[in-house]
């Protein structure tokens, strides 16, 4: 175990660093202006950071609401009944991580958001951090990727699109889980 935690520590420490050498290496045989590159997205990252503002204010006001109504706590409250009925009492305290696995589907910032909330009462080194940020890791904006790409190629009937879609989240949650018990339950 203490092996596989060096791995993925190793992994991990040297991910972004390494992609960020194989685009400069890549970029530099193709000839590529990099820093023009850069500067021009960043102008259009600051463009949609501007305007994904109104939509992460909402997402996290509903969130807000959400639990200042005593609505999530009783949703916990009825699933803490549950898993202890199942005999599963060591598993309450992850009922935390409801909201991100809520919101993720719909917000990316507003996921994000709930994640540093879980950080900040949970700590980012406790179990619940590192599930958070592996369900953020494992699962995707549905939503809004559904309704960016097929909003700009015209389609308008989506199927079994949002059912596989949905249904890859709920997958994604699992393994988050199941990988952040596997990984860093130990911790």
């Amino acid at each position: 175990m203490s092996s596989l935690l060096e791995l993925a520590d190793l992994v991990s420490q040297w991910s972004i660093p390494g992609i960020i050498l194989i685009v400069i290496v890549t970029a530099a045989f193709r000839r590529v202006p990099m820093y023009e590159s850069f500067v021009t997205g960043a102008k259009e990252g600051f463009g949609i950071a501007i305007m994904i503002i109104p939509y992460l204010v909402a997402i996290l006001m509903v969130i807000a609401v959400f639990r200042a109504s005593g609505a999530l706590e009783d949703t916990k409250a009825v699933l803490a009944v549950g898993l202890r009925w199942a005999g599963l009492e060591q598993h309450v305290q992850e009922l935390e991580l409801i909201p991100l696995a809520l919101v993720r589907p719909l917000s990316g910032s507003g996921a994000r958001g709930v994640m540093l909330d879980l950080f900040q009462h949970h700590g980012p080194d406790s179990f619940i951090g590192y599930a958070a940020s592996v369900m953020q890791g494992s699962t995707e904006t549905t939503f809004y990727i559904l309704t960016v790409y097929f909003g700009s190629v015209g389609i308008k009937r989506i199927r079994h699109t949002l059912h596989a879609c949905l249904l890859a989240d709920v997958m994604g949650v699992i393994a988050a889980f199941v990988f952040a018990s596997l990984l860093f339950r130990a911790v």
